[in-house]
């Protein structure tokens, strides 16, 4: 019950992140599923993807509503692109050891929260 309770939890704050920042909720899904629910990192990226899946599908139906609001040649060709490296990422992924995912993954949060408080 209390596992239930806190991904709601989770679920609300990455739902509400991924809807205004555009960050799919990843970034604070994986470190609350690895240091809240005690998941390996290579789970706790598996799940978030899953979860980004259904939040990416809400977020575009609600906003589509809004004309021009999405560019879709570019959703189009990132899209196909994006699609083909996860493909292949997910085959790296799987060769890498939790503890070496969970560095790359705190080495690129802090470069583009770094680049993003520092500006252009």
């Amino acid at each position: 019950m209390k596992t239930l309770i806190t991904a709601s939890f989770i679920g609300i704050a990455a739902g509400l992140l991924g809807a205004l920042c555009g960050v799919g909720g990843g970034i604070l899904m994986v470190p609350a599923f690895v240091s809240v629910l005690g998941f390996e990192q290579k789970k706790a990226v598996a799940t978030s993807l899953a979860i980004i899946v259904i939040i990416a599908l809400i977020s575009t139906l609600n906003n589509s509503r809004q004309n021009g609001l999405i560019d879709w040649k570019v959703v189009t060709l990132t899209a196909i692109a994006a699609a083909l490296a996860a493909w292949f990422g997910t085959d790296l992924m799987h060769k890498l050891s939790n503890q070496h995912l969970t560095r790359l993954f705190g080495v690129i949060l802090l470069i583009c929260g770094a680049k993003m408080l520092i500006g252009k």
